[in-house]
């Protein structure tokens, strides 16, 4: 996943792919959800997003690894 922030238009948007986007669904005002043709989501777009969610929040993350997963064997 990709998030990029434009301060200037105040608009995030959240790439869940590579695939290009065929559709859009708004889903409440302001807040889309780009589709392709088969129904499958390639991104979010939240326009006026500082009002909607703390961006700072946002562009920070946080990786958390399943510390199993690094004990296992690599086959």
């Amino acid at each position: 996943m990709k998030v990029h922030y434009d301060e200037e238009v105040d608009a995030l948007y959240l790439s869940l792919g590579e695939q290009k986007p065929n559709g859009v669904i708004e889903i409440a005002e302001g807040i889309n959800i780009d589709t392709t043709a088969d129904g499958k989501l390639t991104g979010i777009e939240i326009l006026k997003a500082s009002k909607k969610i703390n961006i700072d929040t946002i562009l920070s993350y946080t990786l958390e690894l399943d510390k199993d997963i690094l004990k296992k064997e690599i086959a």
